[in-house]
């Protein structure tokens, strides 16, 4: 068997980094004498993440423009032609098969470019709403593979591929890990958990309902493992003193996490909606309002839209928090019925559908 090589392009956030690491590890075990380079961004988080999962990565001097006129965006025409530059060496000394563009600053000069040499693309589009970057790209990528219906708006029909986002695998059948999870993190098999997530940097505006709403929540018998990020976890762990309360930077097993809890807070990032479709519990997602073209609500309406999901916009907080989360904690068949709903649009194959359509590009 010859030796395949791909370049895998993903960063800025876990929501970018995490399934391209699916996506190389799920080519790896089907090509096994494949070769693989990572290219993200140089002050980005892929820097660490992707030589922490065991794969090499060069890093492009680029960045995203800001929506407002700073030095920034004065500089992005020149981080732009470095990008592209260091792009297409990148790209003639290693001599890729396939090129895959999970998102993030980087993977936009880097597909461009592949696309210019004419070496098949493949675009990951996790969100329900694609950036401009993705629309972009979509003209000559030879795949795009999506995680919702609906996309033909922005990206060619005939490319379009409803394949799911990558999940982490140890996600699958976590009804068998409960009593481990609670064990495993502590907690008390008598009460009901719950679990915040924040994404790994933090959710401000989340950890500060969260603040003001944690004696609500205690009052009402429930445990709180709350993840806030570690931009915000000097701020927030001495909450971690308070009995029935856990407050961690990041979590190290989702998979057992995920088992313990009974109800989740969730942003809405792409990732975070993949993995709660597979885990099935009964979810208020908090979308970010401050993202590209708001589509962490987009995100979660397309959850919503099937009752499988509560939606609480950052501007609701206030009004409705107390109200929409005692009448979830207490209304089993609706419990039911989210679980039930959120369960039905998991996609658990997703990696091995994308890396198909990547093997099918293979020259």
């Amino acid at each position: 068997m010859r030796k395949l090589k791909f370049i895998i392009s993903g960063g800025g956030t876990g929501g970018h980094i995490y399934p391209a690491i699916a996506i190389a590890n799920e080519l790896k075990s089907r090509f096994s004498e494949s070769e693989f380079l990572f290219v993200g961004a140089s002050d980005k988080m892929e820097m660490q993440k992707i030589p922490q999962a065991g794969y090499n990565i060069e890093g492009l001097w680029i960045a995203g423009l800001q929506r407002k006129l700073t030095l920034q965006n004065m500089m992005f025409p020149f981080k732009l032609m470095s990008s592209l530059w260091k792009s297409r060496k990148i790209i003639k000394k290693f001599k890729p098969n396939v090129v895959i563009g999970t998102g993030g600053f980087a993977s936009g000069p880097l597909l461009q470019m592949a696309n210019s040499l004419n070496i098949p693309t493949v675009i990951q589009e996790q969100n329900s709403y694609p950036g401009i970057t993705n629309k972009l790209l979509s003209k000559k990528a030879n795949a795009i593979c999506v995680a919702y219906e609906n996309l033909e708006r922005f990206f060619p029909k005939h490319k379009i591929v409803f394949t799911g986002n990558p999940v982490r695998q140890d996600l699958l059948n976590i009804e068998t890990k409960r009593q481990e999870g609670i064990s495993y993190f502590n907690l008390d098999d008598d009460k009901k958990t719950l679990l915040i997530l924040g994404g790994s940097l933090g959710a401000r505006r989340v950890n500060q309902l969260i603040e003001k709403e944690l004696d609500f929540l205690l009052a009402n018998g429930i445990q709180v493992f709350w993840q806030c990020g570690k931009l915000y976890y000097e701020e927030y762990q001495h909450f971690d003193e308070k009995k029935n309360v856990q407050v961690v930077a990041f979590i190290d097993r989702m998979d057992l996490i995920y088992a313990a809890a009974d109800f989740v807070i969730s942003r809405s990032g792409a990732s975070s909606v993949s993995e709660l479709c597979l885990v099935g519990k009964p979810t208020i997602f908090i979308p970010s309002p401050n993202v590209t073209e708001d589509h962490q609500t987009k995100n979660a309406k397309a959850i919503i839209d099937k009752n499988g999901a509560i939606l609480l916009r950052e501007n609701e907080l206030e009004e409705k928090f107390e109200t929409v989360f005692s009448d979830l904690i207490t209304n089993e068949n609706l419990q039911t019925e989210l679980s039930q709903n959120i369960k039905k649009l998991a996609k658990p194959n997703a990696t091995k559908d994308i890396v198909e359509e990547i093997s099918k590009l293979i020259q």
